[in-house]
């Protein structure tokens, strides 16, 4: 028999059907008891009158405890007399599948009690269970199969890298190294050199949605130490624009997808609305916007040549209240911000790169890639990079390189921007940072 989810009871009024959930809470009056029942989907109250004839059902609820689990069989009805959804389900067995303890090591409604975030990710199960994390990890599902589906869409295959390589990615800070088979490996920092591996193998367009590692000593809301990265590198391109082009275009879609699916729940949960782009990202140039900020705000930042977490929040001000956008690109940074393997523009000697920020923090790293080998070394050697290390990288660009680019997103930054929680702890199904290994 098919479970029937909470969610769809309104389809079995009048019927015999058999129910299964947790035991969300219990009041035991002198003639009547109510439970309410709660699974991923919902929630229902189950109503039993005290009597003879209930003597059973009656002893069994009198000893429920919050959190356990039941199966019960009984008939559904219409009652616009009960407040919760206007339904009452009259069970005629009770079977106590499962029994919690009385005393549970948190308490799950108290979910704005920051003080307790450690005992509550030391419980996450149970902290799982508010409606709220199920409806931010639906729409972490919706916002998946919504980009598969743009690429899939748009001629793009999805690929599978490596997450242990003899080679530190990138520049080789912030890296994870381990032992294998007696000698030292490297968990990936991300995904680059593999996607334009398969640029040079005539993929075209590639993406991966998979975890990635930094070694960060970061105990911010925004940082782990383990995250899911979300990739994509295209084939053919004539500049980085094309690039934002296709992201702006998909997050889009995300959005609207998102909102059509879990837009009602996350108003009625969260008392709040999700904010679709309307209109173009607005796009500007890294120096530009250090003048903004500095104009506007009267801040100056510590590098001349980046941005900090500041600076973010005041570029993505400015592009909220003057702009109309809480989505915002910054592009064309100096290339002592950014990795050896972004294209600098030969006429203004800046990176053909960008990040794209969103509520004051930045989700998205992305450029046009150098695929000319010579220029690649050169750019290698003035990042002081070894290119003895480097050449299993180098050699996929021997034998031709499409020009391409692309970018890595932040799942768990955007989520947590969209769901408007405090951290990204919250928007992560296990988070692990630097003090947190465990469950």
């Amino acid at each position: 028999m098919k479970k029937i989810l909470f969610k769809d009871l309104a389809n079995y009024y009048g019927q015999e059907i058999e129910l299964q959930g947790f035991v969300d809470k219990v009041r035991d009056l002198q003639y009547v008891q109510f439970v309410i029942l709660r699974d991923s989907s919902g929630k229902v109250q189950m109503t039993i009158e005290k009597n003879e004839e209930n003597k059973e059902l009656n002893e069994i609820v009198t000893n429920l405890t919050k959190e356990s689990t039941i199966l019960a069989k009984g008939i559904i009805y219409q009652q616009d007399k009960v407040k919760l959804r206007g339904m009452e389900f009259i069970p005629n067995k009770i079977e106590v599948t499962s029994r919690s303890e009385e005393e549970l090591p948190i308490d799950i409604l108290d979910y704005n009690n920051k003080s307790k975030q450690d005992l509550r990710l030391d419980n996450r199960f149970l902290d799982l269970r508010l409606e709220k994390n199920y409806l931010i990890f639906k729409g972490q599902t919706i916002a998946e199969m919504a980009m598969r589906d743009y690429w899939i869409e748009n001629d793009f295959i999805e690929i599978h890298s490596p997450k242990i390589l003899g080679t530190a990615s990138e520049t080789g800070a912030e890296v994870f190294d381990l032992k294998y088979f007696g000698k030292k490996v490297f968990l990936a920092q991300s995904p680059q050199f593999y996607k334009q591996m398969a640029m040079g193998a005539g993929f075209n367009n590639v993406f991966e949605i998979g975890p990635v590692f930094r070694a960060e000593k970061s105990h911010t809301a925004y940082h782990a130490t383990e995250f899911t990265s979300v990739d994509c590198e295209m084939s053919w391109i004539k500049s980085h624009h094309e690039v934002m082009d296709l992201e702006e275009e998909k997050l889009i879609k995300v959005m609207k997808k998102i909102s059509n699916d879990i837009g009602e729940d996350f108003k009625r949960v969260f008392k709040k609305e999700f904010v679709i782009p309307k209109e173009n990202f607005p796009r500007i140039k890294f120096y530009d916007a250090k003048k903004i900020i500095q104009d506007n705000y009267n801040y100056v930042g510590e590098k001349d040549y980046d941005f900090n977490r500041r600076e973010e929040e005041l570029i993505c001000l400015y592009s909220r209240k003057k702009l109309n956008s809480d989505f915002v690109f910054v592009i064309d940074y100096p290339f002592e911000a950014r990795p050896f393997y972004h294209m600098i523009d030969e006429k203004t000697k800046l990176t053909k790169s960008f990040d794209l920020l969103y509520k004051g923090i930045e989700i998205t790293t992305g450029a046009q890639r150098e695929h000319r080998i010579d220029v690649l070394k050169k750019q290698a050697l003035a990042k002081d990079m070894n290119l003895d290390t480097l050449d299993f990288y180098l050699n996929f660009f021997r034998y031709g390189m499409p020009p391409h680019g692309g970018y890595g997103f932040g799942l768990t930054r955007f989520l947590m921007r969209l769901f408007e929680v405090d951290s990204i702890r919250d928007v992560t199904f296990l988070y692990r940072g630097p003090n947190r290994v465990t469950p």
